[in-house]
């Protein structure tokens, strides 16, 4: 059985879990703990960064990767387009939000969230090791102020991302104006990227975690000022997730 290692309130997890959920390929999530990953994900890949895919004592690792080979191993429900332009601008869109859209959002999430360590914790413990929250709760401190320190939280980089932000939905905004796939006609790995690591701002049931009803501030008000730039990608988790 295919096997995937990750955190539950990572995105580029989620990625991945729904790419293996759209293709129909059973799996076995291992929840690994935020700091005490490391160990085992190194183990495993040579490298400390989540998630990990292994199929039959196969090791892939980085999302872009696990679906380029779940697309090649696993023929059914394609992601990848057919088409070579198609398929060219759908990893580029792919790309671009990895390398931007993600990152700037988890900056964005865990300046407010790591205040809040009674909402964290459950997030990185969620379906983990019994001891989890026990662990989590102790080293909570220091891991919050390693995460600030790794990610470049603070409110100078928080601004700038949200400005970044707002851009990058305009964009997504415009170019699904009059079409409801970010290329060609059918859903791709392109919109499955993009929703994805959106996903955290707006809190989809489908995720698989239990979110607050709404964030403490002054998350809820940042989303709050996206107004309605992210209805695509809600549309997208509620057709295709």
């Amino acid at each position: 059985m295919l096997k995937l290692y990750q955190f539950p309130i990572s995105h580029f997890c989620e990625k991945i879990r729904w790419a293996l959920e759209y293709k129909k390929l059973k799996y076995k999530k291992i929840n690994l703990l935020p700091g005490l990953h490391v160990k085992k994900a190194i183990k495993l890949a040579g490298k400390s960064s989540l998630p990990i895919l292994e199929d039959n004592g196969k090791i892939i690792n980085e999302s872009r990767k696990i679906i380029t080979y779940l697309d090649s191993t696993y023929l059914n429900n394609p992601l990848t387009p057919h088409d070579q332009t198609l398929k060219k601008e759908a990893r580029e869109l792919e790309q671009f939000a990895d390398k931007e859209l993600g990152p700037d959002v988890r900056v964005l999430c865990y300046h407010t969230l790591l205040n809040y360590p009674d909402i964290t914790i459950p997030f990185f413990t969620d379906d983990g090791p019994w001891y989890g929250h026990l662990i989590l709760k102790f080293m909570f401190p220091k891991l919050s102020t390693k995460m600030r320190a790794l990610m470049k939280i603070d409110e100078k980089n928080v601004l700038l991302i949200q400005n970044r932000l707002t851009k990058a939905l305009d964009k997504i905004q415009q170019q699904t104006k009059n079409r409801t796939y970010l290329v060609g006609d059918s859903f791709s790995r392109a919109d499955l990227a993009v929703a994805s690591l959106l996903a955290p701002l707006f809190r989809p049931n489908k995720y698989g975690l239990n979110w607050p009803d709404q964030y403490p501030e002054p998350l809820n008000s940042t989303i709050d000022n996206f107004g309605d730039k992210l209805s695509w990608a809600q549309q997208v988790y509620q057709q295709h997730r």
